[in-house]
């Protein structure tokens, strides 16, 4: 049966984030531990998106945008602008620092703000690996438009496309977009699936699934999605986790010691500083 999840809502100073996993109903879909629907927001002039330096270890994260600009900086050195369309994959391995802020000019002019951003665990052998950053322009994405159907596949392979984002397992990650009427038969091609319905009303088997919800769909099981209105949709999972992991503010790893190791390293500054942004950071949450 499939299961239909209702995000936790946090509002960061007049920006809704919405929380879909992990939560009691699904910890994990495929290797993806964390799933965060941003927006929508509209700044007014003068305003943005202000996620000071903060930790990773343990994950990937991947940040895609319906609408805004963020720019992320991080210890690498890296500095990009990530756009609609676009992929940003963060591989934090054995730690890594980033911030992500609203560049000047969309700020001084005002801007919205509509996108996802998930966490995918690394595999166990994969934990420790070398951080890297790597941004993927929308135009190197693979992209289907048909029938009304609009699919760009963010990471790993979906219907018959395959990023070229580098993935560490099985990975389902596809952007849609359905025009007001359009159907997408969603074939059974990962072990697990979960659909996100952004904005829209829609339809699964016949079923109505509320806008800003979670559906976790059936093992094995070939599904029908049908947009009522315009649609903006994330499909995401693969293939199951290879153990369980741990998560702690910001870091995921398949060891309790690890994360403690990750925490005392925040601490007395082992992750380095961030060129450009080095001036004030997220604080260790109190233990």
């Amino acid at each position: 049966m499939t299961t239909l999840i209702v995000p936790r809502s946090h509002d960061l100073g007049g920006f809704q984030v919405r929380r879909a996993v992990p939560s009691l109903q699904a910890r994990s879909v495929g290797p993806f531990v964390f799933v965060d629907h941003m927006g929508p927001a509209l700044f007014e002039p003068g305003r943005g998106i202000d996620v000071r330096p903060h930790p990773h270890i343990g994950l990937a994260t991947v940040t895609y945008l319906w609408a805004g600009a963020l720019r992320h900086r991080d210890t690498l050195g890296s500095v990009q602008d990530i756009l609609p369309g676009d992929v940003n994959w963060m591989t934090a391995g054995r730690g890594i620092a980033h911030s992500e802020r609203t560049p000047p000019d969309p700020r001084a002019a005002g801007h919205a703000v509509h996108g996802m951003q998930t966490w995918v665990a690394l595999p166990k052998p994969d934990e420790e690996v070398a951080p890297s950053f790597h941004h993927h322009p929308a135009a190197s994405l693979p992209l289907r438009d048909h029938a009304g159907a609009r699919l760009r596949v963010i990471a790993g392979r979906g219907f018959g496309m395959e990023s070229p984002v580098r993935v560490f397992a099985d990975t389902f990650n596809v952007a849609v977009d359905l025009d007001a009427g359009a159907e997408l038969a969603i074939a059974a091609e990962a072990p697990e699936r979960a659909l996100y319905v952004l904005e829209g009303r829609a339809q699964v088997d016949g079923a109505d699934i509320p806008e800003k919800h979670l559906l976790v769909l059936d093992r094995g099981v070939r599904h029908v999605l049908c947009a009522s209105t315009p649609l903006k949709a994330m499909l995401f999972g693969g293939e199951p986790l290879d153990a369980p992991r741990h998560m702690w503010w910001n870091f995921v790893s398949s060891s309790k010691e690890r994360l403690e190791q990750a925490k005392a390293d925040w601490d007395n500054g082992a992750f380095g500083l961030i060129p450009g942004d080095d001036v004030e950071r997220i604080p260790l949450p109190e233990r």
